[in-house]
């Protein structure tokens, strides 16, 4: 092989060799702009996400949005939004004031050990109930009071005495849950409740009204009565008659066992 065709194959090579890194650097070029415009749309698409987010959080949740919606009143109802529950013979004089949360492990207490004695005075017109329902345990996280009280509104509509027998049940032992346990956020378990209760067992009305939320306006108006109450009353249970709350004893201890409810409510009856 001469010289000079030995330096043209390596004039040749070099060239070859020099084409080839021009094409490998456009090639990386081309390659680092495509993970810029990624990187650039992931930023966006991240900003986007993170603006959406933040509109979203800033939106009011289901049951806050229904504060200023028209509320439908469950039958048997009176006052402002249909908020004022009064139940009893109309001969009975003077009114007792029970405030209830659904998911308060102590109105449960309640229920279960002086429930009958308040449902036999009420039978026998020694007064009559005013029931103003709370919802001040969800705040703590969760919806099944807000859900509860609202059908308990279903069955309020069907009568007063589904509601007394619903309220008992929801309150039962078998039913109630612990107060961390949302149950009552669920429509089916509201419903596999009130199945326990002869005049709600199966019947069409109440279970659309559960499940097509009729009464959930009307669940946060009855709630804001508890807010607003000018009674005094911060917890639940809690009991007023004229005016003046009913407790144990000067611990404001709530009114737990047939002794108690007898002694005070009878002294308030007497009043």
């Amino acid at each position: 092989m001469s010289k000079r065709n030995s330096q043209t194959e390596k004039t040749a090579a070099r060239e070859r060799l020099r084409q080839e890194r021009e094409r490998q650097a456009k090639r990386d070029k081309a390659k680092r702009q495509v993970i810029v415009a990624a990187s650039v749309v992931a930023v966006l698409a991240a900003a986007g996400g993170i603006g959406y987010a933040v509109v979203q959080a800033a939106k009011p949740g289901y049951w806050e949005g229904l504060k200023d919606a028209k509320v439908t009143a469950p039958a048997h109802t009176t006052g402002t939004k249909g908020t004022t529950v009064v139940i009893g013979k109309d001969t009975a004089k003077k009114t007792l004031k029970i405030y209830e949360d659904p998911r308060c492990p102590v109105c449960a207490q309640f229920e279960r050990a002086v429930g009958p004695t308040v449902k036999k005075d009420l039978d026998d017109g020694k007064f009559k109930i005013q029931f103003i329902g709370a919802t001040f345990l969800d705040r703590n996280g969760g919806e099944g009071s807000k859900n509860a009280l609202s059908a308990l509104g279903a069955a309020l509509n069907i009568s007063p005495e589904a509601f007394l027998e619903y309220k008992s049940a929801l309150y039962s032992a078998k039913y109630h849950p612990q107060e961390a346990d949302d149950k009552f956020k669920s429509d089916d378990y509201l419903v596999k409740v009130a199945d326990s209760v002869p005049a709600l067992k199966n019947n069409t009305k109440f279970r659309n009204a559960v499940t097509n939320g009729t009464y959930d306006a009307w669940a946060m108006a009855m709630s804001k009565t508890f807010d607003d109450n000018k009674d005094g009353v911060t917890g639940t249970p809690g009991f007023v008659m004229d005016g003046k709350k009913l407790t144990a004893d000067n611990q404001d201890t709530p009114l737990l066992t047939v002794a108690d409810f007898n002694r005070v409510v009878g002294a308030a009856l007497k009043g």
